[in-house]
């Protein structure tokens, strides 16, 4: 059963303040569910557009026949890491100073014996309701990011009082949005924008987290402005059993560092995947209906790698070569590399510089010619962080993390004979935290981290390796002229 409590700091690293769960029915009725719920979670991710949630229930009153609960409920609380006092670290979905979350749907009832049962409501956002019941159709001119912020405010759209953090696009354009849901409309905006402050990079994230709404580029998560260091916000340690500190001088901090368990989803791009998404090659075709001609750029991995930032980002000439694939030969020829296949994926994309009669005023759209190179780019750097290294990481709650927050993860290499090393040099490093689950049962507040990161550690360079495979080409048989045919040997 989930306990309830309001601390002023952490007596352990785990601890969590909640006063409350308060369940507001249709009615406005409330009832405490202080004693009744066992589990709750809350998930946010990067590449989810809302906060939803979920919280487990015994009920031996049966309290969802009283309420005459229907999906028209609220979900009011307030969580916090003890010692925390910043109102944008606390998880605050409290009617007076938060906003409550919506549930709006009921599984898993089930009647354990006589007198009990167990179900799960599952809420999310009132942003989440929101964007379930309106549509969006009109156009907005000027920058993608003013866009944006019209279509979250606007009463009859998403009406969201919820904080904003954007990032500036450097493009304007007008967008015409043909009766799409608000996210949608957002989501394509996010698609075409590119960052004002950073000299390279396409694309941007819409995402939501308990503390706001985020509009930005994967550039801002890793760097400031495309330019300085992000410093990480927490250094995470696994510690193997051999390896202990000696002298721990605050224990507490030492095990909200501290990483309970750990597992890669996914620990090597996928080189097939990759191939056929267009991450390492790359031919856009791009027409021009004004002027009724085309080009097309051909991206490659291995040489525009270093016009984007990555996760291990140390304003270096050595984060060239910090590509996670070498660019070494790939077949029999031994002269190609994997990025020098353009055919792998060809796109065709259509653009005008004078988009309704206008001239729309910056790239993806002003210089045409560059519009296939920056879509390349922006479909191979979502394809980097989509299925590249992805780290699951199980730590102590702590609410001031969330999705777009970069990390630094301490993982030593498992080899037995170099234990004096500090960092596996190519999962260690710097993650960027892509979803995040509260979980609170029992008297612990834990959270399931998934990260990723799209570079390694240390530069990796090409080799020039040799191939011994012969390169005689097979012989060719008329199956039923040949004389030595199998088939005719055997007939």
């Amino acid at each position: 059963m989930v306990k309830f409590f309001t601390k002023d700091s952490s007596d352990k690293a785990g601890d969590y303040n909640l006063s409350h769960i308060d369940l507001i029915n249709h009615r406005g009725q409330i009832i405490d569910l202080k004693f009744i719920v066992i589990e709750m979670n809350i998930y946010e991710s990067i590449y989810k557009n809302a906060v939803t949630g979920s919280i487990v229930i015994t009920d031996a009153k049966n309290q969802i026949g009283r309420l005459e609960i229907q999906g028209l409920e609220r979900i009011a609380f307030k969580l916090a890491t003890p010692g925390i006092t910043e109102a944008e670290d606390l998880l605050d979905a409290s009617v007076e100073t938060g906003e409550p979350f919506h549930v709006y749907k009921i599984t898993d009832r089930k009647q354990v014996n006589q007198g009990l049962l167990v179900y799960t409501l599952h809420f999310a956002s009132r942003e989440f309701m929101r964007n379930l019941r309106t549509k969006v159709s009109r156009a907005y001119s000027g920058r993608l990011d003013l866009a944006v912020q019209k279509i979250l405010q606007d009463e009859d759209l998403i009406d969201t009082r919820k904080r904003l953090k954007y990032e500036k696009t450097g493009n304007k354009s007008k967008i015409v949005v043909p009766n799409l849901r608000p996210f949608d409309a957002i989501q394509m905006i996010a698609d075409k924008a590119i960052p004002a402050n950073s000299e390279a990079g396409a694309g941007f994230f819409f995402y939501q987290t308990v503390k706001g709404f985020h509009f930005r580029s994967w550039e801002s998560m890793v760097s400031n402005q495309g330019k300085t260091v992000r410093m990480p916000k927490q250094k995470f340690y696994y510690m193997p059993l051999k390896h202990k500190d000696e002298a721990v001088e605050n224990k507490i901090e030492h095990d909200y560092k501290s990483v309970q368990s750990y597992r890669f989803i996914n620990n090597f791009h996928d080189v097939a995947a990759n191939t056929a998404l267009g991450t390492y090659a790359h031919k856009v075709i791009s027409y021009d209906f004004f002027n009724k001609s085309f080009v097309s750029p051909e991206y490659n991995y291995h040489e525009q790698y270093q016009d984007t930032k990555h996760t291990d980002f140390s304003n270096s000439t050595k984060d060239n070569n910090k590509h996670p694939v070498a660019g070494g030969p790939v077949d029999y020829d031994n002269e190609k590399n994997i990025s020098e296949y353009p055919e792998s994926r060809v796109s065709l994309q259509g653009t005008t510089q004078f988009l309704h009669n206008e001239d729309t005023g910056a790239r993806y759209g002003l210089d045409v010619e560059q519009d296939g190179v920056i879509d390349g780019q922006r479909i191979s750097q979502r394809n980097q962080i989509l299925y590249g290294t992805t780290l699951k990481l199980v730590i102590k709650g702590q609410s001031y993390l969330e999705p777009g927050d970069l990390i630094e993860f301490a993982l030593r290499p498992v080899d037995a004979d170099r234990v004096d090393i500090e960092q596996d040099g190519r999962y260690g490093g710097q993650y960027v935290i892509t979803k995040i689950r509260h979980q609170i049962a029992d008297e612990q507040y834990t959270m399931v981290l998934e990260c990723c990161k799209d570079s390694i550690v240390n530069p990796a360079f090409a080799g020039t390796p040799e191939y011994k495979a012969s390169k005689r080409k097979g012989d060719l048989e008329d199956i039923y002229d040949s004389g030595s045919n199998i088939y005719n040997r055997h007939n």
